[in-house]
C-alpha cells in the first residue's frame, strides 16, 4: 500500500520514493555500489544490528565494499509502505550466501527516510537472524 499526500511539498513524492527504495535492493543485489550511493545523501546514517552506526557516505560505501558479511543474494520486498513525509517501511525476504560460504534465507525489515530531493538520509535494517 502506498499512501500519497500531494499537499506535502517538503518531501519527494511517495511514488518516487517507492521506486527509489526498490532501486536500493536492485543495486545492492547487482553489486552496484556507485549506483547505490546515488540513492543516499552525503550525510546518510545507517543503523544495522551487529555493526556500529554508519554515518556519512564514506562509511556507507566502506560497509558495502568491505564490512558487509553478505557475499551475494537477492532481496524480495513483500511490502513497501510509503507515507507523505518520506518515510518508508519494507518487509521482505533475503536469500543469499555469506562471505564464509553459508547459505541464508531469512526475513528482513527496513526503514528509510527520504529528503526533499528523494535521496535517503536514514536507513535502519533488521534481519530475523543475529548479525547478518
Amino acid at each position: 500500500m502506498t499512501v500519497i499526500d500531494e499537499t506535502r511539498s517538503a518531501h519527494a513524492a511517495p511514488a518516487d520514493v517507492h521506486d527509489r527504495v526498490r532501486q536500493v535492493y536492485a543495486r545492492v543485489d547487482a553489486g552496484d555500489v556507485e549506483g547505490l550511493l546515488d540513492l543516499f545523501s552525503d550525510d546518510v546514517v545507517y543503523d544495522r544490528p551487529g555493526y556500529p552506526s554508519l554515518v556519512g557516505r564514506d562509511a556507507f560505501e566502506r560497509f558495502y565494499r568491505t564490512a558487509r558479511v553478505i557475499r551475494e543474494g537477492v532481496h524480495v520486498p513483500d511490502s513497501v509502505v510509503v507515507d507523505g513525509d518520506g518515510r518508508v517501511a519494507v518487509q521482505g525476504r533475503f536469500t543469499g550466501v555469506l562471505k564464509d560460504g553459508r547459505a541464508v534465507d531469512l526475513r528482513y525489515a527496513d526503514f528509510f527516510r527520504a529528503g526533499a530531493d528523494g535521496r535517503f538520509d536514514r536507513r535502519d535494517t533488521y534481519f530475523f537472524s543475529p548479525m547478518v
